[in-house]
């Protein structure tokens, strides 16, 4: 058997937790702590030599600095190549970008007070553009007093906590115990820009001191979907404390999983550069984002608006799903934050996954088991879509949407080619082609009632999971805001066959269930359901043009009146319209008989109707399903 590889002057195995340094002679590894190199320091040697090498070839060769000064390139224009890109994250990329001017975020802004920001709220708005709350006063959040300070953070966590931290000239990684960053914080004298931006104090005794807006818990599917039992580790991003000096800058990024992010301002300020998700600029961010000059390019500068908000002390800003923002400190800054997942774009949300797959994104900067907390929401979904149908109310459409694209990603992990690389997060307790196929059918049975709804007046039916507030008016045409009109199902629940290409050998075909010659059952109060004229060549169906039984029905006037619990036809001569099924009123039948209805007004449609016509044949009284789609 092999022997385990062991390197440095110690003679020990690879640790992945400690920091190495290879030497550029020999090619050997060692550990920063053992030959004297600190990680924030070593992006500052050229060629690293390690001590045995030193004998030899004399010690490690530094970076050169222009003028002599490690200040001269950020503090004035002296010694610095003008044909040379400035690099981001530099003090001459930090002192150029406060020198320009960018369009005001307030003309994309929602504003409202804490008390407004409600699920409610966010439905109407669709929550795609970022949200700002002046005070904290009704977000239902608790936060640390503003004397807060990086020592007391030091003091909640513990010293020794080792955190990630960005040298921000550098835009580079490095790791620091918090008592030596705080220390750093607190100097008088710092001779570097470092930034905490991803310090998540879930688990530490910080966490008692802060709680989440109130709209963040009701929404987050961690908060709500993840269960206790799940083997898999739950995903803390929730909450983060982020502590950064004067100038230090974040580029260009959409957080991880495409998750909505909260940034609470305790103290100073922070200025995020937003940018819309729209296709275009998302193809402009994977290709800047892939291209080994991405430190020499500003991203803001490559599209048509690139916004500046300046959150300001006790402000609270809310970035929906996708948006791609860079952060500038313009003054020592402590603020507080989280990430969530959320049913209001879900689509996006799986967008942005993709991108980060695309990009080999590497594993610690993802979101915790992003594919595994899917799963958890598809099943949820499926429960929801069967309680709303059962109760007869229908889906918010931004939550059909989002299943639709939940559904698809499902179908893609689950393909042969590519479940070695997905299986790895599908929960034991869920059956994955069950669940495809089962929440495919709700689809399709919400989206065919949906299509029969396009154009009709009066209400929808509200149904959403997160509250029960109704469908705005970009949710009651049946798709989400800014996207076109698809294509009609091809199958059409309880009412109008198929509309193929062929107009006129498939358009307008009716298919009834066998019954009296007058039943009618009408769907969301203006859909004809079922209809009889009298017997056919099949012995419970009948398929009759649209157009002809369109005009049968204006040509004999039918009429609908409640009489001893049953459907009755009736004659007319008058022109009152009751002849068009738009006109009729919704029949919420679930049982043979109709006399559970509340009143006879919601049948009646004419209150003077004529003489009935005698019944041409038999009466076969078809015992109507128990369940509303079936």
């Amino acid at each position: 058997m092999a022997s385990v590889p062991v390197y440095c002057l110690c003679r020990l195995p690879y640790d992945v937790t400690r920091f190495m340094i290879e030497c550029d002679i020999c090619q050997d590894w060692f550990h920063g702590s053992c030959v004297g190199v600190e990680e924030d320091k070593a992006t500052e040697i050229d060629q690293y030599h390690c001590p045995n090498c030193q004998v030899t070839h004399g010690p490690s060769v530094m970076r050169k600095r222009r003028g002599g000064n490690k200040q001269t390139d950020g503090n004035t224009g002296v010694g610095r190549d003008p044909s040379k890109p400035v690099k981001t994250g530099s003090q001459q990329f930090v002192r150029e970008l406060r020198s320009r001017t960018f369009p005001n975020a307030d003309e994309i802004l929602l504003k409202p007070s804490g008390a407004q920001l409600t699920v409610d709220f966010l439905e109407e708005h669709s929550f795609s553009v970022p949200v700002m709350v002046l005070r904290r006063d009704g977000l239902g959040m608790t936060l640390p007093p503003s004397s807060f300070s990086v020592s007391d953070v030091e003091h909640y966590i513990g010293s020794d906590k080792e955190i990630d931290v960005i040298d921000v000239s550098r835009q580079c990684d490095l790791k620091m115990r918090l008592g030596d960053f705080v220390e750093y914080y607190n100097s008088p004298n710092r001779d570097r820009v470092l930034n905490v931006i991803s310090l998540e104090f879930s688990e530490t005794r910080l966490s008692n001191l802060v709680e989440t807006p109130k709209i963040v818990r009701k929404l987050s599917w961690v908060e709500n979907l993840w269960p206790e039992e799940s083997v898999f580790e739950r995903p803390n991003v929730q909450k983060y404390c982020l502590m950064g000096v004067k100038d230090s800058y974040t580029d260009f990024h959409i957080d991880f999983g495409g998750t909505s992010v909260w940034y609470h301002v305790l103290r100073g300020e922070k200025i995020f550069y937003l940018i819309s998700p729209t296709p275009a600029n998302l193809a402009l961010f994977e290709r800047w984002s892939s291209s080994s000059n991405q430190n020499e390019m500003f991203f803001g500068d490559q599209v048509d608006m690139c916004y500046k908000c300046s959150v300001k002390q006790g402000n609270t800003l809310f970035i929906p799903t996708g948006w791609i923002h860079a952060v500038l400190t313009p003054v020592d800054c402590l603020a507080f934050g989280g990430n969530f997942l959320h049913s209001l774009n879900i689509d996006m949300q799986l967008r942005a996954y993709e991108i980060e797959k695309r990009l080999s994104t590497a594993d610690l900067f993802k979101f915790p088991n992003f594919e595994t907390v899917c799963w958890y929401v598809g099943k949820h979904l499926l429960d929801i879509f069967r309680g709303l149908r059962e109760n007869r109310r229908h889906p918010a459409s931004y939550l059909v949407q989002g299943a639709k694209a939940l559904n698809n990603a499902f179908r893609t992990w689950t393909r042969k080619e590519a479940l070695a690389d997905h299986d790895m997060e599908i929960p034991e307790t869920i059956n994955t082609q069950t669940l495809i196929k089962d929440l495919a059918k709700e689809i399709r049975l919400v989206e065919d009632i949906f299509q029969q709804n396009i154009g009709r007046t009066g209400p929808q039916f509200p149904g959403a999971p997160l509250s029960k507030a109704p469908l705005s008016a970009a949710q009651n045409s049946g798709r989400p805001p800014g996207k076109k009109k698809g294509p009609k199902p091809k199958e059409v629940l309880g009412g109008f066959g198929p509309t193929g290409t062929k107009k006129k050998s498939q358009k307008g075909i009716l298919k009834a269930e066998a019954g009296e010659l007058e039943l009618i059952e009408i769907h969301a109060k203006h859909t004809l359901k079922k209809f009889q004229p009298g017997k056919s060549k099949h012995k419970n169906k009948l398929e009759l043009p649209l157009e002809e039984f369109e005009g049968k029905i204006n040509k004999n006037k039918l009429k609908l009146v409640l009489t001893n619990g049953k459907i009755q036809g009736k004659k007319d001569g008058s022109s009152n319209g009751a002849g068009r099924a738009g006109s009729y009123k919704h029949l919420a039948t679930e049982g043979s008989s109709l006399s559970d209805l509340e009143s006879e007004d919601e049948l009646q449609i004419d209150e003077t109707p004529p003489p009935r016509r005698k019944p041409t044949g038999p009466n076969k009284k078809k015992k109507l399903s128990g369940k509303y789609w079936d």
